[in-house]
């Protein structure tokens, strides 16, 4: 039996370089996506950014987020980390902007100065940091008093591709849940968080992300939660593979359906 260890990201630096880079791939086709780019231009839209701002993104995978801060009016530069030296090296291929650059690094221990920043982005990574406190007492210390926040992050606790109670593909999202996320239940905990982290929060969105006929991104959720299921012995790679094979009937079919529910919190440091 092969090991899996719980939530693939919080332990990035020792996964399977193939696995890494299936997950690079399927960074870039979620930050593709329509549904999610008006997610994050409606989040973005919520900060006050300063004229020359400097920008900080952490965890920024592959640097798709980092890649749309580098464009946004009144940023002067973004910095965009990754614990991940495969992300990070997918992220400088991919063109990016002059004012965009990346570095390696843990969102709890951040190599930037005290007063230093004067917006921080956290894009679907606290629910895969243990110790999110550490890394919102972190983003605290480097941010510039009057500094913004932006947490947006996936209510992994919704996840389905069900049609009925029984259905079979739920497993696989169940099991991509388990072993994708360390936290799915984070979002509901991220106002008090912030609070204990002295944030003042200026707005906090609820946002519903689904997909049917035209599924993407979803149907990889079935397969790498398949994968998941297989490498912890639960199943078999027959059986993935049909459950895989069954998404994609749906699909064709116009039968498929996923969705998940996202939130996004701004919030500001005190004058």
């Amino acid at each position: 039996m092969v090991s899996v260890v719980a939530d693939v990201y919080a332990a990035i630096t020792d996964a399977d370089p193939a696995l890494v880079a299936r997950i690079a791939e399927v960074l870039e086709l979620r930050a593709a996506d329509p549904q999610q780019a008006a997610m994050r231009r409606a989040y973005l839209g919520d900060i006050a950014f300063p004229d020359r701002g400097r920008v900080l993104e952490v965890g920024c995978g592959t640097g798709a987020v980092t890649r749309a801060l580098a464009g946004w009016p009144g940023v002067a530069e973004v910095t965009g980390i990754d614990p991940s030296p495969t992300f990070l090296a997918a992220a400088r291929r991919l063109d990016p902007p002059a004012n965009a650059r990346f570095m390696e690094g843990d969102a709890r221990a951040l190599d930037f100065q005290d007063r230093s920043v004067d917006v921080v982005v956290f894009h679907t990574t606290l629910c895969h940091v243990p110790g999110p406190h550490l890394a919102l007492a972190e983003a605290a210390r480097v941010l510039r008093p009057g500094g913004w926040l932006a947490v947006f992050d996936g209510d992994y606790a919704t996840t389905t591709v069900a049609l009925h109670p029984s259905d079979p593909l739920q497993a696989c999202a169940a099991a991509f849940v388990e072993f994708s996320v360390h936290d799915p239940w984070l979002v509901r905990r991220l106002p008090g968080l912030l609070e204990q982290a002295d944030f003042e929060l200026v707005r906090m969105r609820s946002y519903g992300y689904v997909e049917a006929r035209d599924a993407r991104y979803t149907p990889t959720i079935v397969d790498r939660g398949a994968d998941a299921l297989v490498a912890a012995g639960r199943i078999g790679e027959d059986t993935a593979a049909a459950l895989k094979a069954e998404a994609r009937r749906r699909i064709t079919a116009g039968q498929f359906f996923g969705h998940i529910a996202y939130t996004s919190l701004v919030a500001r440091q005190p004058n």
